[in-house]
């Protein structure tokens, strides 16, 4: 299992992302960083491991508001060893992942795609990573995406807003459940990890990879366990 930090960018800086709130989320205060700015908590972050692998939600354009994209250039460009996972909505579509260079992933949440454009996506062969947004035990979106899963992706988040930045713990009976009756997909656990015990936890669950912010920022995990998990991420780019 990886870990794949996550940087939430609002109006140009990293805000702190707390049970999908948006309207509330304020700009991040972490001992890793001296400022919210997305280069100052990148550096943060990368000073603690050997990340590969970093997802970032534009949340700008998921409320609606123009895509941060001269910021996601500029990240993309200042850290070449690093993937980027971009979730923007699918701002832009194809093109513009293709104009970064194949340096982007692009994340698509259940919030931006039906399952006719699902489909679409699965014809077209084109590599990305599905977000299953959860508000608790719903999903927002399109019910049917729960009901098709020979139309997800090989990588799927399962990403619990209602357990982003609570630090309440994980949701391991969904995971559980997915991993057994999907054993065909990777599945990326996402919400309220709160130290090393539920990082083992998902592990043994059978998690591909955990998305981790307020639990790095919060510094609840020990580096070494860190760098432990840290095995490369990016080993998941390229997954059909």
């Amino acid at each position: 299992m990886d870990i794949i930090p996550v940087i939430d960018l609002m109006q140009g800086q990293v805000v702190h992302a707390r049970r999908g709130q948006r309207e509330r989320y304020a700009p991040l205060q972490s001992p890793l960083s001296r400022d919210a700015r997305p280069n100052s908590v990148l550096d943060g972050l990368l000073a603690l491991a050997d990340f590969r692998t970093i997802y970032v939600a534009d949340l700008d354009a998921l409320m609606g508001q123009p895509p941060q994209t001269g910021l996601m250039g500029e990240l993309i460009e200042g850290y070449p060893g690093i993937t980027f996972w971009v979730d923007n909505g699918y701002a832009g579509g194809q093109a513009s992942i293709e104009a970064w260079g194949g340096r982007v992933r692009p994340v698509i949440g259940s919030e931006s795609i039906g399952i006719t454009d699902l489909a679409k996506l699965q014809r077209a062969e084109f590599d990305f990573v599905l977000s299953l947004d959860f508000q608790g035990v719903s999903l927002i979106g399109d019910p049917r995406l729960l009901t098709q899963p020979a139309l997800w992706p090989d990588s799927v988040i399962l990403m619990n807003l209602a357990r982003v930045g609570s630090l309440e713990g994980p949701d391991l009976a969904q995971l559980t459940r997915c991993v057994d009756e999907h054993p065909d997909h990777r599945f990326i656990a996402a919400g309220g990890v709160r130290d090393a015990a539920d990082l083992a936890s998902l592990d043994r669950a059978g998690a591909a990879s955990v998305l981790l912010a307020s639990a790095l920022h919060k510094q609840a995990i020990p580096r070494e366990t860190i760098r432990a998990y840290t095995t490369g991420a990016g080993s998941l780019t390229g997954s059909a």
